[in-house]
């Protein structure tokens, strides 16, 4: 949750400071002013309360009055081959409207990321209500997210072999969240960009306000099940509309896991047929989720891609050397910090699907980039070699960037499963 305040930096914060658990209430109603002053219902309040992490968020104060905010969760998040790394989550970021070109902004993400290299966190991550804001401090747009509304009245799922063989249930949203959740943990892991969740996370998917349905349903949950195992689950709202000509309700899915090929496209038969609906309406899904290619018309299912995780990275070395790397690469980067020198200079990676190992050198560079480019392609959703080709990566041995765009790449798309 970040929007961007406050462009021009034309005075320090002079009221920077850790946030107390007796300051929350006005803190979040600074943050809420500045996205709008919408009220959020009790629930989402409460369970955002319970989620801050008060020693790693900041606020900054005026005469007695907060005037802006940020925090920083401590997220395990999913890289290139694995592994799951500490990363700083960069959350609740918003400057007063009276308080804007002072400086505020840029304070914050200053002392942010200094206390996160201080917490040994090589990665930060962040979703953008304003992205352009964001390309200063070094963060850059890393995996994306595909929205569709597919006509579900036309388009038919051609599936594979075994999805007879799965059986699907309707189950309370809160009974079976522990089943869910532990389906969602076994994904984890296949997928750079996912999230494990921290205890308290789970509670977020079930957030269900009347106020926030747009007139659909309350929250509905299927469960998928193989051999008396719980495989997958799809978690869905319906939009009911009746015209003159006959039904055109919506299913508005929310979030769906599977653990195998039949599993999911067992549920996604599922919601592309329930009774009385025409469409289905998907937000942030994977790019290359694999229902695209088990439909009878692409066309009808109007897809659009949108950013979704923004990733910075801290320490270059720390965080090169936590991914593995799909084909053998061994680069000497000449990487540019502005905002964070200590990144700043040469740095030789040699890696492979096994590991890695990058430090300082003073060799010749292959390549030269900015910090933003590595973030950008850090995940694998970003290819080098487009990079490249716009001119935001320099090569200076030749052969240098195709090596790397390959090394760099990943089998699977990133994909951010929900939003902080």
């Amino acid at each position: 949750m970040t929007t961007e305040a406050g462009r021009d930096e034309t005075r320090a914060a002079d009221g920077l400071r850790v946030l107390r658990r007796d300051e929350w209430d006005e803190w979040y109603d600074t943050l809420l002013r500045a996205f709008g002053g919408v009220e959020e219902p009790a629930e989402e309040r409460e369970l955002f309360r319970a989620l801050t992490p008060y020693e790693r968020s900041l606020g900054v104060w005026d005469g007695g009055a907060c005037v802006a905010t940020a925090g920083a969760y401590d997220f395990r998040l999913t890289v290139p081959g694995g592994a799951s790394v500490p990363a700083a989550g960069v959350t609740m970021v918003g400057v007063s409207a009276t308080h804007r070109r002072r400086g505020l902004l840029t304070s914050m993400m200053r002392r942010q990321l200094d206390d996160v290299r201080a917490w040994g966190e090589a990665l930060a991550v962040l979703t953008a209500s304003e992205p352009a804001i964001y390309g200063r401090f070094g963060y850059a747009a890393a995996s994306f997210g595909l929205h569709a509304e597919i006509d579900t009245g036309r388009v038919r799922l051609s599936v594979p072999a075994g999805t007879d063989d799965v059986r699907l249930r309707y189950v309370d949203p809160g009974v079976e969240l522990d089943a869910c959740e532990a389906v969602y943990a076994r994904t984890v892991p296949r997928r750079a960009g996912m999230l494990a969740r921290r205890p308290g996370w789970e509670r977020l998917a079930l957030l269900d306000p009347e106020s926030g349905r747009g007139g659909a349903s309350p929250l509905q949950c299927v469960l998928a099940e193989r051999d008396g195992e719980v495989t997958g689950y799809a978690r869905f709202r319906i939009r009911p509309e009746w015209r003159d000509s006959g039904h055109n309700g919506q299913v508005q899915l929310q979030d769906l896991a599977g653990l195998d090929p039949a599993s999911e496209a067992a549920l996604w038969r599922f919601l592309f047929g329930i009774d009385l609906t025409t469409s289905l309406k998907v937000r942030g899904r994977p790019l290359d989720e694999a229902w695209q290619h088990l439909v009878s018309d692409i066309r009808r299912c109007e897809l659009r891609v949108r950013d979704s995780l923004y990733v910075r990275l801290v320490d270059v070395g720390a965080a090169l050397e936590a991914r593995t790397y799909q084909a053998p690469v061994d680069v000497v980067l000449e990487v540019e910090d502005a905002f964070c020198p200590w990144n700043s200079g040469r740095w030789r990676l040699s890696g492979d699907a096994k590991g890695a190992v990058c430090g300082r050198t003073s060799d010749a560079a292959d390549l030269a980039l900015s910090v933003r480019e590595l973030g950008a392609a850090y995940l694998g959703g970003v290819s080098l070699g487009a990079l490249g080709a716009a001119g935001r990566v320099r090569e200076l041995r030749r052969g240098a960037l195709a090596e790397a765009a390959v090394g760099f790449g990943t089998g699977a798309a990133p994909w951010l499963p929900h939003g902080f």
